[in-house]
């Protein structure tokens, strides 16, 4: 049985093997800056919603019962 040689690698450490010579840097920075949304439901609830739509359809029929803020919210400021 052969031994398998190790891997080569830069002065900054990275396998030699790794080309990253098309790669562009903070490629989605600002995207994530912007914040995300993402909301993961438990299975039982996410099988009453078949798409997103649905979803957002349902919350905002609670939004409309719900008594009206008298108070403002803060904005976020970056």
């Amino acid at each position: 049985m052969k031994k398998r040689s190790k891997p080569t690698k830069t002065s900054d450490g990275v396998r030699t093997e790794y080309d990253f010579s098309g790669a562009v840097r903070n490629k989605y920075a600002t995207r994530y800056r912007e914040g995300t949304n993402v909301v993961l439901l438990d299975p039982d609830v996410a099988k009453a919603f078949p798409d997103s739509e649905a979803v957002n359809h349902a919350l905002r029929n609670i939004l409309d019962a719900l008594p009206a803020r008298t108070t403002r919210r803060k904005t976020r400021t970056a």
